[in-house]
């Protein structure tokens, strides 16, 4: 898929899959898995935000849940210029992509790309739980 398709269903996210009473702060994404598969989100706030899920762990946890388990590229849009994910959405990326592309967009023809490198350096994922403290 494009990248302004990804972004497209992104933005539509972001108008219509979103729950924010508190905050009115949306944000949308849309993910493409691997297998060419997009999955969708919107951020979903609850009254004591801990519990709030943010639109790209609903995106990303709706694809792992069909089975889905590596993520090729990610567009996220919000209410703010170039939203980027949270911290602990990057980690939940990180999980499922080693080298996704990953696009922060105001509109389809405004955004820009980054690497995982570029958004959480020295990252910890999988791998790193099979390694022991000896590198064997």
């Amino acid at each position: 898929m494009e990248i302004e398709e990804l972004i497209e269903k992104a933005i539509n996210a972001k108008n219509n899959q979103t729950y924010t009473p508190y905050s009115h702060f949306n944000v949308g994404c849309a993910v493409e898995m691997e297998d060419g598969s997009i999955y969708t989100g919107g951020n979903i706030e609850i009254a004591s935000y801990s519990p709030t899920n943010c639109a790209e762990r609903t995106a990303i946890f709706k694809a792992v849940s069909e089975g889905k388990r590596e993520i090729k590229k990610i567009a996220i849009t919000g209410d703010a210029d170039y939203t980027f994910p949270c911290g602990v959405c990057r980690q939940v990326i990180r999980e499922f992509a080693k080298d996704p592309i990953i696009v922060i967009a105001n509109s389809t023809n405004d955004y820009k790309t980054f690497t995982m490198d570029e958004i959480l350096p020295h990252s910890f994922g999988p791998e790193d739980l099979t390694r022991s403290k000896n590198g064997e």
